[in-house]
Order: structure tokens, then sequence, then C-alpha cells
């Protein structure tokens, strides 16, 4: 069923990759991106075999739905109550739906996702359901995903998303979501790698009326990394929250880029976006807020934080806002800092060794973003795997 919607969808991306070709520097949303990497991941050939490493358990009451880009994450499985799977014309009729409206249909990384993908997983969600997590896994080469998410009026769910990946491997991944009225979703993303593959993840949700979105997204371990939510309140009167960490290390580079409109009035975000840049990474960050005439008595806070945790390490922020409603509150801001001296003699001065009083302060710093992981996240330990990749 899904082979038969993904494959004009496929000819399409193909299509449309042949008139784009690779992003160049001369376009904005690309001006800091390593191309030489970014030519590699779209030479990859499909994955074609499951990832090596064993998986923790879930959690008691999670559902665990495993997506690597040929086996059905479906057989077998029994979907909480209120769950179901999107039928064919179903599918038909929503997909693209929402990128669409978040106006990303026809940038790069989604019709690449577009020309690549092999497979899909859309669901509805009817009332309150148990908790969902989604392992996005697969071995070496390309892993290109879709997830189509529906959640009815007054629906709610807490979803976990975890991208894994290991060696000369990549994740394309696409995810589109509709929150109808008073629906409620909040949703984690912890997407981990060795260092040496690459992630390119593109996330549309699309608000209703007095709906509840909150992404908490933790990112780490990517050769080249590039994550963009897109959120559109489509008649305002929503809540947007936006929490995300990035860690990089080595000559990694790691890039996020969110978007949020506001097409109606009271609308609500809150946004705060952590880097920590080691070694000779770079790490991006890229935040545009939009509110236009329509949008008024808009309320949205944007704060970018960046760690530099090497001489080498460079990071690069830019939270942007276009306003044209007049009554709002809207404010940003960004800091680009290394660990305050003062902190680090204060836990010294008590005792604690140097690698100690760092490691500890790392810790705090981290886990102000990891805490606002869904439960189900417990099971997979983010706050140490982030840790141990920022170990000298």
């Amino acid at each position: 069923m899904a082979s038969s919607v993904l494959a004009p969808v496929q000819e399409r991306g193909r299509a449309a990759l042949e008139q784009l070709g690779l992003p160049n520097r001369r376009q904005e949303p690309w001006r800091l991106t390593d191309l030489k990497r970014l030519a590699a991941v779209s030479e990859l050939p499909a994955s074609a075999s499951p990832l090596s490493t064993s998986l923790p358990a879930s959690l008691d009451g999670v559902t665990r739905l495993m997506l690597n880009g040929f086996d059905d994450p479906l057989a077998g499985q029994v979907l909480p109550e209120g769950i179901t799977a999107l039928n064919a014309e179903e599918l038909e009729q929503a997909l693209g739906h929402t990128l669409d409206r978040c106006g990303c249909a026809q940038v790069w990384p989604v019709e690449f996702n577009h020309a690549k993908a092999q497979q899909i997983l859309a669901l509805r969600v009817r009332g309150r359901v148990g908790p969902l997590e989604l392992v996005l896994a697969a071995g070496a080469g390309l892993n290109a995903t879709r997830v189509l998410l529906l959640l009815e009026e007054k629906a709610e769910l807490e979803l976990m998303q975890v991208l894994l990946a290991e060696g000369a491997s990549a994740h394309s991944h696409v995810l589109e979501v509709h929150l109808g009225q008073e629906a409620q979703l909040r949703h984690g993303v912890l997407a981990t790698a060795d260092g040496a593959s690459s992630l390119m993840a593109h996330l549309a949700v699309e608000q209703e009326p007095r709906s509840s979105y909150a992404l908490t997204s933790v990112v780490q371990g990517w050769n080249l990394g590039r994550v963009e939510p897109r959120v559109v309140q489509v008649d305002g009167q929503a809540e947007t929250v936006l929490k995300g960490l990035a860690v990089t290390g080595a000559k990694q580079q790691l890039a996020t880029h969110t978007a949020v409109r506001f097409d109606g009035p009271e609308g609500e975000l809150d946004q705060l976006q952590k880097c920590l840049a080691g070694g000779q990474s770079h790490a991006i960050f890229n935040g545009a807020i939009s509110v236009p005439r329509d949008a008024q008595r808009t309320n949205a806070a944007q704060l970018s934080r960046n760690l530099l945790l090497s001489g080498r390490a460079r990071v690069d922020t830019k939270p942007e806002l276009e306003i044209v409603a007049d009554d709002v509150r809207c404010a940003h801001g960004a800091t680009v800092s290394q660990l305050q001296d003062d902190e680090l003699f204060y836990l010294q001065s008590r005792g604690i060794a140097a690698a100690d009083a760092t490691a500890l302060l790392l810790r705090g710093a981290c886990q102000e973003v990891i805490a606002q992981l869904p439960a189900a996240a417990q099971a997979w330990r983010p706050l140490e795997r982030v840790m141990e990749s920022l170990a000298p």
C-alpha cells in the first residue's frame, strides 16, 4: 500500500533533484554548510541491513515501532487503543499537506527524501493514548523514512523518536504532524551517532486553535547534521514549545534551522536552543519567527545559548523575527560564551577536581533540556550518552 502511494512521490522527487542540483553557498540556508559532506550523503546507496548494535528494552507501557527503511514497522504489532493506521485513500489525501502548509514541500532535503524514501508510517490518533516510541535505525548506507501523524480533536499523545546510526551511514527523515483543535503532542527526539554518520531531519507541524505542541530535541555525534523543525499555527490561539540541545565535537558540523509562523491571533511560543561545541566542530542555529498582521496579541520568546568548549570550535547563531502585527510581545536573544572561571573556581575551592567540576557544569547545562524529554527516553540514557561524548 505505502509503495503504491510513494511511487509518484519518488518520481516527482527525482525530477526535482535533477532540476535543483545540489545546494550551493549562494543560497542563504546553505551558506555555512559543508557541501562536500552533503554530496557524499547524496551518493550513498540505500541501506539494506539492520543496525548491528543491540537496543535497550523499552519502558513498561511504551509501544515501540522500528523503522529501518525496508521492514514493515506494524508487522506483528498491536497498536495502543486509539491509534490506527491510515488506509491508502486517507494516506494519499493527507500526505504532503502539512509540508505544503509549512512552505517546505520543495526544499532540497524534503525533495531528497521524496526521491529516496521506501517506507512510510502513517497513523491516526483519537482520544488519549499510551506512549509511543519510534526507533529509526539501519546499517551502512542511506535510511530514508517518512512518518505522518494525524491527531484528531482533543487527542493526546506522548511520542519519543530515537534516531541511531553507526559508521558510513545516513538518515533522511521527514515527519508531518497535523494537530486538531485542542490536541496535545509531547514530542521527544533523541538523535545520536558515533561521529561518522549524517542526518537530515525535517519536521513539519500544523496546529489548529487551542492545540499544544512541545518538542524537545537532543542531537549529538553526527559528522554532518541538519535538523529543521517548522511549525505553523494555522489560526493562532495555539501553544508551541521548542527546546533543543545540539552537541558537537571533533570536526563535526550540526545545523538547526527552525521556523515558526503565526497565521492567527493569540499564539504562544517558548523556544530555547542550546549548543555545546568542542574540538574543531561547527554548530549552527537559525531560528525564524514570522508574525504577520493577522497575528495580533502573539506572545513569542526565543533564546539561543551557546557554549564553546574549545578554542577551535565555532558557533554561528542567527535568531530572526519578522513582525508585521502591532500588538505583540516578542523577544529574542543569543549568547556565545565559555564555561565561567568563577564557577569552576568555586567548585574547585570546595575540593572538586578540575575535570569533575567541568563535567558537573556541562551536566547542568545539558540537563535543562534533557529533563524535558518524554519518560520513554529514560531507556536510552540520554544524559549519559551526551556526557560520554563530551568526555576528553
